[in-house]
């Protein structure tokens, strides 16, 4: 549904550019790309438009796109950053699942618990599956955020984007510093996010994988995967 969303706000953009006739080649100009901003699933969408096709011409001015996605961050200029890295579609992924798990709890915020409900629900990362591989599962997740956390007004409704818990939001900004840290080119991955959520030790997502057996020893594990060259999210 986000997705088809995007695709409607696309389409609403109206463009008032020429082609050429004769080439069917795009608009010859000094300005600049034109620059369409939504949101898809949370994220940050910056859509850099180059060549569109107009109304009322035969010819298809080719389409030059660029898409650049990137989690809420406390630092907003390393997003204008060309060093800035990328996060992996999987980490994405699993931050919608998370603001999503947060609104069936019926929560106001996306807290680093909901982030690890996050994780759980896409099984294809590497964090979901060592999480799995150590016995976390989604509803042992969920019954430890009630008890922790208790249940939410049932007559409350969250927003579409829960906001961020300040946490929650340190956790992300960890994840980012470290893969900045090290270094090495590729991606913010899925194994980043968790054990961001690990570095906030007074966080309900901490808390709940304490009890749940995580502990310094599977950080530990997890970090030196993540610091070998080469390491993707695939």
């Amino acid at each position: 549904m986000a997705a088809a969303h995007f695709v409607s706000k696309l389409s609403a953009f109206e463009p008032v550019l020429q082609c050429d006739r004769r080439t069917g080649s795009g608009p010859h100009h000094p300005s600049p790309p034109k620059s369409f901003k939504s949101s898809l699933l949370g994220a940050r969408v910056l859509l850099r438009l180059s060549t569109l096709r107009p109304h009322n011409v035969s010819k298809i001015c080719p389409l030059a796109a660029t898409v650049s996605l990137a989690l809420p961050t406390a630092k907003p200029e390393r997003v204008s950053s060309e060093k800035f890295p990328r996060w992996s579609s999987k980490a994405i992924k699993s931050f919608a699942m998370g603001e999503l798990e947060a609104r069936k709890l019926k929560y106001p915020t996306t807290g680093t618990e909901a982030l690890l409900m996050g994780l759980l629900v896409d099984g294809t990362s590497l964090a979901s599956k060592f999480l799995r591989a150590n016995g976390f599962t989604l509803f042992k997740v969920r019954d430890e955020i009630l008890k922790l956390l208790g249940k939410a007004d049932m007559f409350f409704f969250s927003p579409e984007h829960p906001p961020l818990t300040d946490d929650a939001q340190r956790a992300l900004d960890w994840a980012v510093d470290q893969k900045i840290k090290s270094g090495e080119g590729g991606e913010i991955t899925t194994v980043h996010l968790l054990l961001g959520i690990w570095s906030e030790v007074e966080s309900p997502g901490h808390k709940i994988l304490s009890n749940l057996g995580f502990d310094d020893e599977k950080a530990n594990e997890l970090q030196s995967l993540i610091s070998k060259r080469g390491f993707t999210e695939d």
